[in-house]
């Protein structure tokens, strides 16, 4: 193999490696989608997701141009001197975007987290809220 060759060589591995470790931060990057319910109830909508392995502290929402944003980060606590010999979930965190309607009064929605369910109640504005017309006789 000449000298031209192994360098080569070299470059290609060297460009392999960058790729792979790329690739690897890529991997590490990726979320889950949680799965939620949106149903609506009152004067307002209410999302649930389902976040195992999230809470209060590693939630972080934000409302910005309409748009819901949900991100958890997931902690497992294990106890000392054990160490996981396999693990299905890849990802190290959970994130989703919703898009919200006019209706919804951005200003006042809360939210709240137990047990890895996060809820948010989404209300409406008050010319939105469905409401009871009198009949007047004329």
């Amino acid at each position: 193999m000449t000298e031209m060759e192994k360098a080569q060589g070299t470059a290609m591995e060297q460009q392999r490696d960058h790729l792979l470790q790329q690739d690897d931060r890529r991997r590490d990057e990726r979320s889950l989608v949680p799965p939620v319910e949106i149903y609506e109830e009152g004067d307002a909508l209410y999302l649930v997701a389902d976040m195992p392995g999230v809470t209060k502290d590693t939630l972080n929402l934000e409302i910005g141009n309409k748009v819901l944003e949900v991100e958890g980060r997931i902690t497992v606590d294990m106890p000392e001197n054990v160490t996981p010999m396999f693990a299905e979930i890849r990802a190290s965190r959970y994130a989703r975007r919703f898009t919200l309607g006019d209706d919804i009064d951005t200003g006042n929605v809360e939210a709240s987290m137990k047990d890895g369910v996060l809820t948010v109640r989404l209300p409406k504005h008050e010319s939105h809220r469905r409401r009871r017309i009198e009949i007047q006789t004329a």
